[in-house]
C-alpha cells in the first residue's frame, strides 16, 4: 500500500477527478484514523463541509486532508518520543515500559485507535489536531478503577452504544468508547445503522 504522504499528495493534485481525491481522502483516513475510520471520516466531512457533489467543492477535500495530516504529525512526534524513551530504558535493562498513565503505556486505544468512537455520529467535536494533542497528553493514572476518558473530563457520565457482538461504554460527553462488554445487538437495528452509514458516506447525513 503507498504511503498516507503519496495518497495525500493526490488529493491535492487538481489534474485528478474529485471521485479519485476522494478515494486517495479516504485512504488516508484507513491509514490514520484517531477515532476509527469511520467517525473520523463522518468529523472531517463535516469540519471541512465536503459535499455531496463532490465536483461542488474539491477543495474541500485537501481541507479535510490537511487536518488530518496536521493530526497524524502530533501523532508521529509523539512516537518518535515513545521509541526514544524505550531505548533509553532498555538501554537501563527495563525490558517493559515504566506505567505513567500515558497513551503509550495503556494498550494504545481500542481499535488500535486514539479516541476509538463506535458510534461514527458521536464523537468529539473539536478540530481533530487538538483532540490528538490532548489524548497524546493525556494521563490516566496506572490502576485506576473505572476507566477515564482520556479527550474530557468525563464528568458527563456514560451512556451505552451495541454494535455486533460488543456493547459499547461511550463517554456521554464526546462519545469516545470507555470500554465494551460482549453481548449481541439486535440485527434490525444493525441494518438501520448501516443504512444511516451509507448516508454518512455519501455525505448525505
Amino acid at each position: 500500500m503507498a504511503s498516507f504522504e503519496t495518497h495525500r499528495r493526490r488529493v491535492h493534485d487538481a489534474g485528478l477527478s474529485a471521485r479519485a481525491r476522494h478515494a486517495a481522502f479516504r485512504t488516508c483516513v484507513v491509514a490514520f484514523a484517531p477515532y476509527g475510520f469511520r467517525a473520523t471520516y463522518h468529523h472531517l466531512c463535516h469540519s471541512a463541509r465536503i459535499p455531496a457533489d463532490l465536483g461542488q467543492d474539491p477543495a474541500s477535500l485537501v481541507r479535510a486532508v490537511e487536518e488530518l495530516h496536521a493530526a497524524r504529525r502530533q501523532w508521529l512526534a509523539g512516537e518518535a518520543a515513545f521509541v526514544a524513551r524505550r531505548r533509553q530504558e532498555k538501554a537501563l535493562g527495563l525490558r517493559h515500559p515504566r506505567p505513567d498513565g500515558s497513551w503509550w503505556d495503556q494498550g494504545r486505544g481500542a481499535q488500535g485507535s486514539l479516541a476509538y468512537c463506535p458510534d461514527p455520529e458521536f464523537h468529539p467535536a473539536g478540530p481533530l489536531p487538538e483532540v490528538v494533542g490532548r489524548v497524546l497528553r493525556s494521563v490516566v493514572p496506572p490502576g485506576s478503577e473505572s476507566p477515564s476518558c482520556r479527550v474530557c473530563d468525563g464528568s458527563g457520565g456514560a451512556v451505552r452504544w451495541g454494535s455486533g457482538h460488543f456493547l459499547y461504554r461511550l463517554c456521554a460527553r464526546c462519545g469516545v468508547s470507555l470500554g465494551a462488554d460482549e453481548t449481541t445487538t439486535e440485527r434490525s437495528v444493525l441494518l438501520a445503522r448501516e443504512e444511516r452509514w451509507k448516508g454518512v458516506w455519501r455525505r448525505t447525513v
